[in-house]
């Protein structure tokens, strides 16, 4: 992600003076996307909802939309926002989306070294971010529950 504070990058809230966060959870044949950051060095090798910055006057939603395109190359649209409003470090505050792939193949581009595509009984297997752990467990509302 581009320009970001701890994670996801920033706009600030008028209503609250919060720096607000915007994610996506990207939703794609009941999987969820994950990116492994490569940088900075603290979160380097750990796994977030793909997101980014909102600038001056962007809505978070056509943020979110431009930074998967920026990110990952893919062109995508926004859904609901998933429930909740979750703190990162003092001032800044993660909100998440669901987005849904309308055209291309996600990819690497910024920031991160790696992609996965996770079905609800797999999301275990990667080591989220603290600070979506809470957004992956909304998300994961939205997955289809795996049968035997």
């Amino acid at each position: 992600m581009t320009s970001r504070s701890p994670h996801h990058g920033t706009g600030t809230d008028l209503g609250t003076g919060a720096v607000v966060v915007v994610a996506a959870a990207l939703l794609d044949g009941g999987r969820l996307l994950a990116a492994r950051r490569s940088a900075p060095a603290e979160l380097a090798g750990r796994w977030e909802l793909p997101g980014g910055k909102v600038e001056p006057g962007e809505r978070p939603e056509d943020a979110l939309v431009r930074e998967l395109r920026e990110e990952l190359g893919v062109e995508a649209e926004t859904g609901e926002r998933i429930p909740g409003e979750w703190p990162l470090k003092p001032g800044y505050v993660l909100r998440v989306w669901t987005a849904r792939l309308l055209s291309g193949e996600p990819r690497p581009l910024e920031d991160h070294d790696a992609l996965r595509w996770l079905a609800r009984d797999e999301l275990d297997t990667v080591d989220w971010l603290d600070q979506d752990r809470p957004a992956v467990v909304e998300a994961a509302r939205r997955l289809p529950v795996a049968r035997p």
